[in-house]
């Protein structure tokens, strides 16, 4: 890994330092905030000073609080998703590619009515029917979000399963878990690796939009939370509320989005002989 840090652009360098430096806010959040991120501590929309670094919001709740809990949840929401997705996307399209027949069809068209079918709306019913909390709110990402990996993956594996020494390996009475651990895996690793990267800027983006929709865990603090009670407030864009209240945590979602898919491009391009 530190080998393929150096080659990164000086913009996947900043990218990735952004990155570590949210990881240890969210790891860090209660040791980084004197107020807490549920009650109030101060005066109704205050303005960033001393006391509050960012501000308050409308019932006087510190912002950087709400924002460095939030962190821990998008990060949560992100990495928790990636993992459940792109080990899904590895095991069907590994299955797929490898077995081919009815299983085959059968994966083939689940991954087709994932991917044309818009995951906006189907993400809203969803989160709607099963209720907001973080947990609902990963299951539902990854259900919507394994067709992309094991698409790219079922296209490698069909066309390594042909080579000679996966023949040889089957020959010599190798099984399906040996030749995926020993030959499978190593192939598609890069391509797991940027797939796992583009899954969690997705997620991140996906967790805010249904907070912002009112579909997140109210129970609990996110970017897209916050966005959803500062655009509900009355004339927020006519009074200086917004300059603390809508800009920070819009900021942290762009930034955070922006990052991730700079990385992700990074690995792409240094990956880009063993995904091809």
């Amino acid at each position: 890994m530190p080998k393929i840090v150096k080659q990164f652009s000086i913009a996947g360098k900043f990218s990735l330092s952004f990155i570590v430096l949210v990881c240890f806010i969210a790891i860090f959040a209660p040791m980084l905030t004197k107020h807490p991120w549920n009650q109030p501590t101060g005066v109704s929309l205050e303005p960033p000073n001393k006391a509050h670094i960012l501000g308050t919001d409308d019932l006087g709740i510190d912002l950087w609080a709400q924002i460095c809990c939030g962190t821990r949840n998008s990060i949560v929401v992100g990495i928790g998703t990636a993992v459940i997705a792109c080990f899904l996307g590895i095991v069907l399209g590994v299955v797929s590619g490898y077995y081919g027949g009815i299983i085959d069809l059968v994966i083939t068209a689940l991954i087709d009515m994932l991917t044309s079918i818009p995951s906006l709306p189907i993400m809203i019913v969803t989160g709607a029917f099963f209720g907001p909390s973080i947990k609902n709110i990963i299951l539902i990402l990854s259900i919507l979000s394994w067709a992309m990996p094991a698409r790219i993956i079922r296209s490698k594996i069909i066309s390594a399963k042909h080579e000679t020494y996966i023949k040889v390996a089957e020959g010599y009475g190798a099984g399906f878990l040996y030749i995926t651990y020993k030959h499978f895996l190593p192939q598609i690793f890069p391509i797991s690796l940027a797939s796992f990267i583009k899954l969690i800027s997705r997620a991140i983006v996906s967790e805010a939009s249904l907070s912002f929709l009112g579909l997140g865990d109210p129970t609990s603090k996110s970017w897209g939370l916050i966005l959803n009670y500062a655009l509900n407030f009355p004339g927020i864009y006519f009074t200086d509320y917004w300059k603390w209240w809508v800009v920070y945590p819009l900021c942290c979602i762009i930034l955070l989005v922006l990052a991730t898919a700079i990385i992700g491009r990074e690995f792409e391009k240094i990956l880009d002989a063993k995904i091809d």
